[in-house]
């Protein structure tokens, strides 16, 4: 059995949590003052605590089914981050020319789903690997692909495949627009829960994290 469960943790309760992108910054100050800065990890790593989002002793329940199902921190599973689920601003809606996935070479058939965050040197390129079933648009040169008989994507992977004889061609532009999940599991292999403080207000923490597929 595959270590990942391609489920998504409940919307309802996901939408009031709380977490974002965390980095590793190795620091070391000189003896001048200065400080010399290296980044450890090439890609961000994102956090949650799902249990903010929890207002009922429903969605506590059910976060104790889904919590079961994942057998704590042994299976990963889908995670969907309300600020940034899509390849376009949060206000919009997936277009097939929002991300540049790659250039073609007359040759490469094979393309992973990638987000960029900034534009030039500075950008930072996220790669996508769960990208939402039916959502993934694909378009050479600005002209939309159709699918499966012109592209495929793996939603397991975030690989876009063209088929063959739809190579894209040299120097030319491959987008995608989608919406898409994070890959997480729960960073703790028991939910402690005081029913009566609950009750009064209570939230159990319930700390979710990314991880690298």
């Amino acid at each position: 059995m595959s270590d990942f469960h391609e489920e998504r943790f409940p919307l309802d309760i996901a939408r009031g949590a709380r977490g974002g992108p965390e980095r590793l910054t190795q620091i070391v100050a000189l003896a001048s003052g200065r400080e010399v800065r290296n980044s450890r990890w090439a890609h961000s790593r994102r956090r949650y605590d799902a249990g903010v989002g929890v207002r009922s002793l429903d969605a506590l329940a059910a976060i104790i089914t889904f919590f079961e199902e994942r057998r704590g921190r042994l299976y990963g599973f889908r995670w969907r981050d309300q600020l940034d689920w899509k390849s376009c601003p949060p206000s919009l809606a997936p277009s097939a020319t929002d991300q540049v996935i790659g250039i073609g070479d007359g040759a490469t058939t094979v393309f992973q789903l990638c987000k960029d965050y900034g534009t030039g040197l500075t950008a930072y390129r996220r790669p996508v690997v769960k990208p939402w079933p039916g959502s993934v648009l694909v378009a050479v040169n600005g002209a939309l692909q159709a699918q499966p008989q012109d592209v495929s994507c793996n939603i397991a992977t975030g690989l876009v495949t063209f088929a063959p004889g739809k190579t894209p061609p040299p120097g030319s532009s491959i987008t995608a627009g989608f919406a898409f999940d994070v890959p997480v599991r729960f960073d703790i292999d028991m939910i402690e829960v005081d029913l009566s403080a609950f009750e009064a207000g209570e939230i159990p923490r319930i700390p979710i994290v990314e991880i690298k597929l």
